[in-house]
């Protein structure tokens, strides 16, 4: 069966090494807080860069789907939203990828 990857990437607002820890909790914290509350959303996991290299993004999100139906019910669902309005202008840069696994 089909699975729908879904790869977010993001740089986070911070001023020192003390608010880029701060924002990366927040951020994974919200998101791992989706597990099990999104119909169709099977895996979810949040991973921090720890290369530290200049064009390294400081978070990335690997999520699967069963379909691209439910990738698209996750963007609007409410629990989705509440999490990125939670977040809000934390996020300063972002980089998406969705593609279909089919083997």
């Amino acid at each position: 069966m089909p699975c729908v990857k879904h790869i977010v990437m993001w740089n986070l607002r911070h001023s020192n090494e003390s608010e880029r820890c701060d924002a990366i909790h927040k951020l994974k914290t919200a998101f791992e807080g989706l597990r099990g509350e999104i119909p169709g959303l099977n895996y979810l996991e949040i991973g921090v860069d720890s290369s530290r290299i200049d064009y390294a993004c400081d978070v990335v999100l690997y999520s699967e789907f069963e379909s691209q139906k439910a990738l698209e019910d996750y963007a609007v669902h409410p629990a989705h939203i509440r999490v990125k309005n939670v977040l809000g202008d934390l996020r300063i840069a972002r980089h998406q990828v969705d593609y279909v696994m089919t083997a």
